[in-house]
């Protein structure tokens, strides 16, 4: 079986966040494809996905909500988990958050076995709109990574435990 990790991110943490536990799932064993989201092709012989998305004031990256439209329905029936990066504090390590409303909906339509939120990454050096929002973030005390590496190696870790008790299609 081979695990999809697809995200989506403009400033690059995300991203990293989907490395550690694409490195996770390897060292368990498994065949992973990194990706970002805008950038998966075919689908449909990926046996499970880890999809993953930076939040932003409007939700889901967009990449990510095409993604979903696109290739969504090819893993009716595979395992799937979500997870979402995106408090800039400590929240998301303090207790279980509720999943955003494009989380919701993309838990409802892959019928995912989880949504997990970790915590997000700012800097005031990220580009365009974005880039003016991160800056001003910045200015006002709000910058900063509040990722916590060992958090996400942990879940990805018991992700691939599921995956391995999972039946071979």
């Amino acid at each position: 079986m081979i695990v999809l990790v697809a995200y989506g991110s403009s400033g690059g943490g995300t991203g990293e966040l989907a490395g550690w536990i694409a490195e996770e799932l390897r060292d368990s064993g498994l065949e992973v494809q990194l990706s970002p989201a805008g950038e998966v092709g075919d689908a449909g012989h990926y046996g499970a996905l880890i999809l993953g998305s930076a939040v932003y004031a409007t939700g889901w990256h967009p990449d990510v909500r095409r993604f979903l439209s696109h290739h969504g329905g090819q893993f009716a029936g595979k395992p799937v988990w979500l997870f979402s990066s995106g408090p800039l504090d400590t929240s998301a390590d303090e207790g279980r958050l509720p999943p955003g409303h494009h989380a919701q909906e993309a838990v409802r339509e892959l019928a995912a076995r989880e949504h997990v939120t970790f915590g997000g990454r700012m800097t005031g050096e990220a580009r365009g709109w974005l880039g003016f929002l991160a800056r001003r973030m910045a200015r006002e005390g709000h910058a900063g990574d509040f990722r916590n590496p060992d958090r996400v190696r942990s879940w990805a870790r018991d992700v691939a435990a599921q995956i391995h008790s999972y039946p071979a299609s």
